[in-house]
């Protein structure tokens, strides 16, 4: 029930799209995914992909706070109670500790204090959550998706943002699977059916220039 052991693997060529949206700064929320400690320690992080991603993270994470595009991050609770926990138990055991060696971002990309942590409890960012609403009442319709897994979490994430008429963008490059396969079918899948698969350069170029603070 424990997440393998994930060996490194280079990120895939991005799939071409279906969807032509384009990215608008006034109009996006960026979401980095589940990157806490628990769920990052089966990659070797001095490797490929997860040495990409997170590089990748930082540099379109710098961007936002330029642009001043919110930044909002997930993190599941750790000894959640069988309730709370429900049906994922069944497939991944009883998941995170309490201890920060579980449930704490990892440290290059721990949230900065204008930037929002909401707790996750499925693998969709947007079930049991208020993101949604927070995006709503931000005026924001338009979800740039970063970070881990591609497969589960963050496709389960694309497609419920598509059927609440939010224009998912995945990260393609900033993303981390289990492996090359999962990974490149995920991406496939959301580009063909309800997302736009991006690299982290073409985003951070789509976010413009960084707003001026004078």
């Amino acid at each position: 029930m424990a997440i393998p052991a994930i060996a490194p693997y280079m990120l895939p060529a991005l799939p071409d799209n279906r969807l032509s949206w384009t990215i608008d700064p006034d109009r996006a929320l960026l979401l980095i995914h589940d990157m806490q400690h628990y769920f990052l320690r089966p990659y070797q992080m001095d490797a490929s992909p997860i040495a990409d991603v997170l590089s990748n993270l930082l540099a379109v994470r710098q961007r936002c706070a330029e642009s001043k595009v919110p930044v909002v991050f997930t993190a599941q609770p750790g000894s959640q109670s069988p309730d709370d926990r429900g049906l994922l138990a069944d497939v991944w055991g009883p998941g995170l500790t309490d201890a920060r060696e579980d449930t704490d971002i990892c440290a290059p990309l721990a949230p900065a204090p204008d930037e929002i942590l909401l707790p996750k409890h499925r693998y969709s960012a947007l079930t049991r959550s208020p993101l949604a609403a927070l995006m709503r009442d931000s005026g924001r319709d338009q979800l740039l998706i970063g970070g881990v897994y591609t497969h589960i979490g963050i496709q389960a994430t694309a497609v419920d943002a598509f059927s609440q008429d939010i224009k998912p963008f995945v990260l393609g490059d900033a993303t981390a699977a289990f492996s090359a396969e999962d990974h490149r079918a995920a991406l496939a899948y959301m580009a063909r059916h309800c997302a736009r698969v991006e690299a982290t350069g073409e985003v951070i170029r789509a976010l413009g220039r960084p707003t001026s603070t004078s």
